[in-house]
């Protein structure tokens, strides 16, 4: 008896071995996550500040990041006042595109005559460039805001009816028998499994909407957008590459894209919070 306990000793040892690595075990993760594209952008940011100096690159054709960077600190003030505009115009236009694209999925799904009535116009909707019938949605909404709004919540739209509607109609059948045994009415299967079965789904089209969204906000500057303090960053962009203000053309450019990043990480953040407990997708992979 006591050979076996002493036997069963480093078993046991071993097996919860593991357990006491699982924090250094997360750290070594996320590092592993962090340092490759931090590496790979200090290579490539060192490579380009290197060729500028080394062969005289001149300013208004590529400058350097040193040259982007001092563009960005002295022009401040503007560069700010455009990112909030444009972050501003991106909230509402985006919000916009998830509450009418989720409820217009819920519709849809709700009724295949409806969706086969409905969805191929939705489609055509999507296919038509933006560019086209901007000149349209400012005739009807004014140059300004409301405009901008528009155009940036018809870019997103589309990509969350389309997922949530996918979502919606992937449903188990199983699952939908069940709930047809327990009496449950299409109200309560909406809310009760499909809904929560599409989350994903929706979390796929949220993502693709955020970045989408800035898109929409800077091309609606570009089209219907105001100039001087009210203008954003499509108005900044465009005043300075009319004036081969290239460093600060550059930093417009880059604040947009750092503006698309920090939508994407927040809704990011929002899929671990929804997904992680139960969804593979979020779930802590094992090595």
């Amino acid at each position: 008896m006591s050979k076996t306990i002493a036997s069963a000793g480093p078993i046991a040892s071993e097996n919860t071995a593991p357990r006491e690595r699982t924090f250094p075990g997360a750290w070594k993760a996320k590092l592993a996550g962090v340092v490759p594209p931090v590496s790979a952008f200090i290579i490539v940011v060192g490579l380009w500040e290197l060729i500028g100096r080394q062969f005289d690159v001149p300013v208004f054709l590529l400058p350097k990041p040193s040259d982007i960077v001092n563009a960005a600190s002295e022009n401040w003030g503007s560069l700010s006042a455009a990112l909030i505009t444009t972050a501003s115009e991106t909230v509402i236009g985006f919000l916009l595109s998830v509450i009418i694209g989720i409820g217009a999925a819920i519709l849809l799904a709700s009724s295949k005559l409806v969706e086969r009535s409905v969805y191929p116009y939705a489609i055509v909707l999507q296919t038509i460039p933006i560019i086209a019938i901007a000149p349209i949605i400012v005739i009807w909404f004014g140059a300004g805001i409301n405009a901008i709004v528009f155009i940036t919540f018809l870019i997103g739209f589309f990509p969350m009816l389309s997922n949530t509607l996918i979502g919606l109609n992937s449903t188990d059948h199983n699952m939908k028998n069940l709930f047809f045994l327990y009496n449950a009415n299409p109200f309560q299967t909406m809310i009760r499994l499909r809904l929560p079965a599409a989350l994903p789904y929706i979390i796929g089209g949220l993502k693709i909407s955020a970045t989408l969204s800035v898109i929409g906000a800077i091309v609606g500057e570009y089209m219907a957008g105001l100039g001087g303090a009210n203008g954003g960053l499509g108005y900044a962009i465009t005043v300075a590459a009319t004036r081969l203000r290239t460093p600060y053309l550059f930093a417009c450019g880059l604040s947009a894209s750092i503006l698309g990043i920090v939508f994407f990480l927040i809704v990011n953040q929002i899929s671990k919070w929804l997904l992680s407990s139960w969804h593979e997708s979020e779930l802590a992979k094992e090595n």
